[in-house]
């Protein structure tokens, strides 16, 4: 618990836009009390609501620029082959150290909670145990990174039933029950789980898993599964159950708002509209999109409809909230051959900042989101001494970051009214940037 404060601002991000003038006070618990018209001096310029990370697979940290040679397909599978590697050299303290270093990255570059998909289970000699998950979940309270932790269900290999590889071993269960049974020994370390897809979960399981969750975690416990990210990926699906993945899993469980579909990149225009009735929310992590060579998800149709989205960075190669957004609204007019696809009347970042909030709260399953009262005090405040925004009002800097910024336009980062970055730099960096640095040497010198 913290003390009540005032935080005042020359402007907000609000629900209806930006607001000039602005108090927030904070509560003891680390939510807005009230946001009212305030007055110089101010403790910042611009301030946004709290980024959700919706997809972080932490480890894969230290996979960035390491398997970058071309090689055979020189596609994601073949990509994968390189993460298998990395996998197989983490210990528990590596991955601590690795966690740390990408969650600290995360806070600096405006990131106020993430979501870690987490896979990496089993210790290196396949005995099972908590202490991955311990590692991870550590890092980020260690940093003050919220975290929403979804421990993944992984059992096969691929669509056909064959059982996981050596190469997984890590990563697997051997059933169901096997699955949830670990779940309640991490207790409240875990929020949700994740099926980790069609490849790696028989659909025949789907409703047994999600129901054993709801009991174990209750009914609002958030449920991610990745879906339709690869060409090859729909193929394989169509031609063992003559559908495609998002149909699949349309017609094997219950879609709801619960569920988050991570990539979706392939969905058809019909695949679309289903997971807007079912108010699933799809998570986008577009440079982990571009940098695997997925494809490019219609989010400007998604976002008319009224469609829900996320964002998250996935492999983890960038760890910046701008870099993402900037990516996806590039991947639309590059595709569209047209400038302005995820923008309204008032310009991008308002639009398009406020829609990935409130698709990361729903991902997270939480209700409360954006600068309102009730919600979590956990801000990103703009800087406009910052290279990007020189010469900006509050109007258009958030325009002017989107566009063409990075993290040194990010004066502050705040959670649950408390400043965790500044002006780049959190607590200890030193000291997490060494220890990474030599854990990533001990891990590819192996």
């Amino acid at each position: 618990m913290t003390a009540e404060k005032s935080l005042r601002f020359r402007a907000i991000l609000g629900p209806a836009g930006i607001e000039r003038d602005r108090t927030v006070d904070i509560g003891p618990d680390g939510r807005i009390r009230d946001i009212r018209s305030g007055s110089g001096p101010f403790d910042g310029f611009l301030a946004l609501p709290g980024l959700t990370n919706a997809h972080s697979h932490a480890f894969q940290r230290a996979l960035a620029g390491f398997g970058e040679a071309a090689s055979g397909e020189a596609s994601f599978w073949s990509w994968r082959d390189a993460m298998y590697r990395l996998a197989a050299r983490v210990t528990p303290e590596r991955l601590f150290d690795i966690a740390r270093r990408a969650y600290s990255e995360m806070l600096r570059g405006g990131f106020t909670r993430v979501i870690e998909f987490h896979y990496l289970h089993h210790g290196p000699d396949g005995a099972r145990g908590t202490a991955m998950a311990e590692a991870v979940t550590d890092a980020a309270g260690e940093v003050g990174l919220p975290i929403t932790f979804l421990p993944v269900y992984y059992r096969t290999s691929g669509f056909d039933g064959a059982p996981a590889t050596a190469d997984q071993a890590r990563f697997s269960f051997v059933s169901v029950d096997e699955f949830l049974s670990w779940i309640e020994t991490l207790g409240s370390r875990a929020d949700g789980a994740a099926p980790h897809s069609l490849r790696a979960v028989p659909p025949a399981e789907l409703d047994t898993l999600a129901t054993g969750i709801r009991d174990l975690l209750g009914e609002d416990a958030p449920l991610h599964i990745h879906v339709s990210e690869q060409t090859r990926e729909v193929a394989e699906c169509e031609e063992r159950f003559g559908a495609t993945p998002i149909d699949l899993l349309m017609d094997t469980v219950s879609v709801d708002r619960r569920w988050s579909l991570v990539h979706a990149t392939h969905a058809t225009p019909s695949e679309r509209e289903r997971i807007r009735t079912s108010g699933a929310t799809v998570v986008l992590c577009p440079l982990t999109e571009a940098y695997l060579g997925d494809g490019v998800f219609e989010a400007r149709e998604h976002s008319r409809a009224g469609g829900f989205a996320a964002v998250g960075t996935d492999a983890n190669t960038r760890l910046s909230a701008a870099d993402e957004l900037r990516c996806l609204e590039y991947g639309q007019r590059l595709r569209d051959e047209r400038r302005a696809r995820l923008a309204n009347e008032r310009g991008l970042g308002s639009s398009l900042w406020s829609w990935l909030v409130e698709g990361g709260a729903r991902a997270a399953g939480h209700t409360d989101h954006g600068l309102r009262a009730g919600a979590p005090a956990d801000l990103v405040v703009l800087d406009p001494g910052g290279p990007a925004l020189l010469g900006h009002e509050p109007e258009s800097a958030l325009d002017a970051w989107l566009i063409g910024g990075d993290d040194r336009d990010i004066a502050a980062v705040y959670v649950a009214g408390a400043v965790k970055a500044r002006g780049g730099t959190i607590p200890d960096e030193g000291e997490i940037a060494d220890r990474f640095a030599g854990t990533l040497r001990a891990i590819w010198a192996d």
